[in-house]
């Protein structure tokens, strides 16, 4: 029943979107080609951008490795190609990040997280990260619905020089046993049609050396070893297909498979003089998804987005050291997911937008007892833009309704939950002096207990509130280019912010074991921080980019007002894993067919536990990565017109072979290499 009422209310709203578009029906004429061409609202509050040769420059192998050089993130990573990768952006969790792929969401309703390592950097044309929301009303709701966001944006083919086919072959070797090939094959079907299939391959060892350093309360060193790393290997296979159309109208779709299967070893912790590790893991994801912008006739003032997608992964975890505890657990997980988007220009200066979306979801596993839940969530995103001259105003107001089910007998399920969040975004350029502008956003928003949460055999808890995030931000940028033809441009960027996250949901002690836990409402976090960023482009003969990211944090736990004790409380301590001060640091260098890239993570002094005590302190870290390509042509029977271009890239990473963790007990490995040969045909 509650699937019904869930479904019919969606249905509702979703006529009333499209009815919404179509306000103005007398608009429509019976013509033979009409070509729109709609004012696209820009962003009051930019994102920040890796895109095109900036990207590809970077010594990054996926997606995880690249947005750790934006400011204001922190990274958890588990050691190795194939280690668990997921960020944290603001220090809000990373269950309150929305990562988009193409324009829809990434989900992951078991657990929240999304392992952003097991996305490659091969086929994405742009990363772009947004505190808040993506400052633009012409979205999704579900692109309201998060406390920071992520777009992965993949690469749109383009032919040149009445090329109809394109061809672009990747291969990578390196350290820990690398072979990773990679083909890309883009054709151009018709003048409105094109695809794209991508296919990779990783192989890795996953071994490497690493010191494994205790030194007691007192300074004496307990032991101080080298070691290699255990049981990091992976098999992993990519796969992804696409078709790309524009309509006659200035309309444009885009259609997507998503394919990804792996084995891989999970090396574990470094704890109790174990080394080595048995466990396994196998993942297999897919999912099918279709956008399409404006592909029906509409009235002059209005534009329709239309989202849908499938999802079905799967995931099996074995442990078979019986000195433990035996496990063999496998999880099935599956997403329907449809939206639909309307955006209408009331006056050249205002816009309104209503945004309505459905999404699905259930989860099936092999544990004793699993209650088999399933979920039906609708949003509901009203927003509004307003530009008058210097100044820009966005505000939304986004609803939720969550309605909750679980097909074993006898098992209870939670209450439906309704939340309404509201979002407001400012901009304002003075006249003088050019080229500055000021900044401002307020954000309440929530994230639902993930399935984990709620139904984890003898560990969830159904009484479970949603996780509730309060964001407050203010900020200034500045852009000017200098000297004739303007060859200097320069860009400042700081940003103050103040973030409450309130009934966090935590592990807590069931009863009086330590054994037995349960999941609860009890956090309370205060964040304060800034984020400064600086970049200069340099356009002669010789092309220089550089650009400097730094932030502060003060995240502190004040979830339980009486463990304040001075020797171990963590009350107002600093949460896990966050540091006070990080930054990071890319400099490019080309000339002619040379390219020098250059960048610099600095992880500042953390602890492990908001207990901010010796026992839990985590030092700093730090890495240097360099990268020298070279570029050239090759001719095919000594034709000029059978050349194709290629590249050849030598990877330093590590450069001063630092030991260090970013996750207590997990040691990431020293200094690395990778050979890369790329060919465009």
């Amino acid at each position: 029943m509650f699937l019904n009422k869930a479904m019919c209310i969606s249905v509702m709203l979703m006529l009333f979107t499209v009815s919404f578009a179509q306000t103005r029906p007398d608009t429509l004429r019976a013509l033979d080609e009409v070509i729109v061409t709609a004012r696209r609202y820009k962003e009051i509050i930019p994102a920040q951008r890796f895109a095109g040769e900036k990207l590809e420059a970077l010594s990054s192998f996926s997606v995880a490795d690249a947005i750790r050089y934006f400011s204001g993130v922190q990274i958890k990573d588990y050691g190795g190609i194939g280690g668990l990768k997921t960020i944290d952006v603001r220090s809000m969790g990373t269950n309150h990040l929305g990562v988009f792929y193409d324009g829809i969401q990434l989900g992951n309703a078991q657990n929240g997280q999304i392992d952003l390592g097991k996305f490659s950097l091969d086929n994405i044309e742009e990363i772009s990260l947004y505190n808040g929301q993506k400052s633009e009303i012409f979205q999704s709701a579900k692109d309201f619905g998060a406390a920071g966001t992520v777009y992965l944006r993949t690469r749109h083919p383009r032919f040149h020089d009445g090329k109809r086919t394109n061809t672009v072959y990747r291969f990578r070797t390196g350290s820990f046993g690398l072979a990773n090939p990679s083909v890309l094959w883009e054709q151009k079907i018709n003048h409105t049609v094109s695809s794209s299939v991508n296919a990779e391959y990783i192989y890795a060892s996953g071994k490497y050396p690493f010191r494994y350093r205790k030194a007691l309360p007192g300074g004496t060193v307990a032991w101080d070893t080298t070691a290699v790393r255990q049981n990091g290997d992976i098999h992993s296979l990519r796969l992804e297909g696409g078709l790309n159309g524009y309509t006659q109208n200035g309309g444009d779709w885009r259609a997507k498979t998503y394919f990804y299967n792996s084995e891989k070893g999970i090396p574990g912790a470094i704890v109790n003089n174990v080394w080595k590790h048995s466990q396994r893991q196998w993942d297999r994801n897919f999912f099918a998804q279709f956008s399409a912008r404006n592909v029906m006739p509409l009235p002059k003032n209005g534009e329709l987005l239309i989202n849908i997608k499938y999802a079905n992964d799967r995931m099996r975890y074995l442990n078979p050291d019986t000195t433990l505890m035996y496990i063999d657990n496998a999880f099935r997980q599956q997403e329907i997911y449809a939206s639909i988007v309307n955006k209408y220009t009331v006056l050249p200066n205002w816009d309104m937008n209503l945004s309505v979306d459905y999404q699905y979801n259930t989860l099936s596993s092999n544990l004793p007892d699993f209650v088999f839940p399933e979920r039906s969530t609708l949003l509901a995103a009203l927003a509004t833009a307003v530009e008058w001259q210097r100044f820009k105003a966005q505000a939304s107001v986004l609803g939720t309704f969550v309605f909750e089910n679980v097909t074993r007998k006898n098992a209870n399920r939670p209450a439906d939950k309704t939340e309404y969040t509201p979002a407001f975004f400012l901009s304002y350029q003075p006249a003088v002096p050019a080229g500055i502008a000021v900044h401002a956003f307020y954000k309440r928003i929530f994230r639902m207990p993930t399935f984990n949460d709620l139904y984890y055999t003898d560990i969830g808890n159904i009484a479970l509130n949603p996780e509730y995030v309060t964001q407050y931000n203010i900020g200034v940028r500045y852009s000017e280019s200098f000297g004739n033809d303007r060859p200097l441009t320069l860009n400042f960027r700081a940003d103050a912010y103040y973030n409450e996250v309130t009934d966090k949901i935590i592990a807590v002690p069931k009863g009086n074991g330590q054994y037995r836990w349960m999941m609860m409402n009890l956090g309370y976090v205060e964040i304060r921080g800034i984020d400064l960023s600086a970049s200069a482009q340099l356009h002669t003969p010789l092309q220089i980019t550089a650009s400097l990211n730094y932030t502060f944090q003060r995240a502190q736990d004040f979830s339980n007002p009486e463990d304040n004790q001075p020797e171990a409380g963590t009350y107002g301590g600093q949460i896990a894993y966050i540091p006070r001060h990080n930054g990071s640091a890319i400099a490019t260098v080309a000339w002619r067919s040379w390219d020098w890239n250059y960048s610099f993570i600095y992880v500042g002094e953390r602890y492990h536990n908001s207990s901010n005590i010796r026992a839990n302190y985590e030092q700093p870290w730090y890495t240097h990565d360099m990268t020298l390509g070279k570029s050239f042509r090759i001719h095919a029977g000594g034709k000029q017109d059978s050349s194709f271009a290629a590249k050849i890239s030598a990877e330093i990473n590590n450069v001063f072979n630092q030991y260090y963790d970013v996750v207590l007990n997990y040691p990431m490995p020293g200094r690395n290499y990778k050979l890369i040969l790329k060919l465009e045909i």
